[in-house]
């Protein structure tokens, strides 16, 4: 379909894309794989790998279709506001989709456990099936498999990394300053400065998961506490790579002077994201490490 534009007052309709498509596969892949990899079935590693790549490639050609667009200047004001409400709602989906795990974590420690420790009125099923089962979180649940483990505690590496991720929120935010008063020098170090912090937080992450199953014996097998902790903080994490890589985008952007203080949607959607990313590791740091 070819694009339509008949002028500055008409809405922008940009030719057929394959782009959505392909980050259905890729995303498809990447849970499939996973999902086979944690089982133990090793060619799970390279379909997960295979999605990640195609993931990037989905990245690179979307993000480089959008700039040309931008460039070519065929957007109006109301394409812009349909640019950010799509960024709202997308955040949007993204809150409700840790809220679940969340919830879950909050239902499976509040709620399932006292019911397995013989508390309210499922006492009668605790001493038929988990007699003797102390209610005391973290647990593994009524049948741990995996041995004993050690929690991770919130002091180390989760709360320098706490303090990396909103160090890169300020430095993200100088960054948005110097945007607004068309600084180019400081918009450039400031998004240096934020890409470089969250790799560090995702090198750091790294090195926690290694340290929890070479150490702690804290791993996916670990019943309740195995699943949710690396559920939450490794899908908090796969969020940072992608705000890495969008930040990195508009870093290349910067750089070729693409943003003015009246143009630069594309810096403000990778900076709701990544301060939403923010405010999920400070709920993940209280919720999953400190409590």
């Amino acid at each position: 379909m070819a694009s339509v534009q008949h002028g500055p007052e008409h809405y922008y309709v940009p030719e057929s894309s394959p782009w959505p498509i392909v980050a259905m596969v890729s995303a498809l892949l990447i849970v499939f794989g996973l999902a086979l990899w944690i089982n133990g079935i090793t060619v799970g590693s390279y379909i997960s790998i295979g999605g990640f790549i195609l993931l990037g490639v989905m990245f690179y050609g979307w993000f480089r279709d959008v700039v040309r667009e931008n460039l070519a200047n065929v957007y109006n004001e109301q394409v812009g506001r349909s640019f950010r409400q799509g960024m709202f709602w997308f955040i949007a989906s993204e809150v409700f989709f840790f809220l679940s795990f969340f919830g879950a974590l909050f239902y499976l420690r509040f709620i399932a456990m006292s019911w397995m420790g013989g508390e309210g009125y499922l006492a009668m099923t605790h001493e038929l099936l988990y007699s003797g089962f102390e209610a005391v979180w973290p647990s593994a649940g009524p049948e741990p498999t995996a041995g004993e483990f050690t929690p991770m505690g919130a002091w180390g590496i989760p709360a320098l990394n706490t303090a990396i991720l909103l160090s890169s929120g300020a430095t993200l935010t100088w960054a948005h300053w110097a945007l607004k008063k068309d600084d180019q020098k400081q918009l450039i170090w400031g998004l240096v400065a934020t890409v470089v912090l969250g790799l560090i937080f995702v090198g750091f992450q790294a090195y926690e998961y290694v340290h929890a199953y070479r150490d702690l014996n804290l791993t996916l097998e670990q019943g309740i506490y195995g699943s949710t902790f690396f559920m939450l903080t490794g899908f908090h994490g796969f969020h940072v790579i992608v705000g890495a890589i969008m930040l990195l985008a508009v870093l290349g952007r910067a750089v070729k002077g693409h943003f003015s203080p009246h143009n630069h949607f594309a810096f403000e959607a990778a900076a709701w994201y990544w301060h939403f990313v923010d405010v999920v590791w400070l709920a993940l740091f209280i919720f999953v490490y400190w409590m």
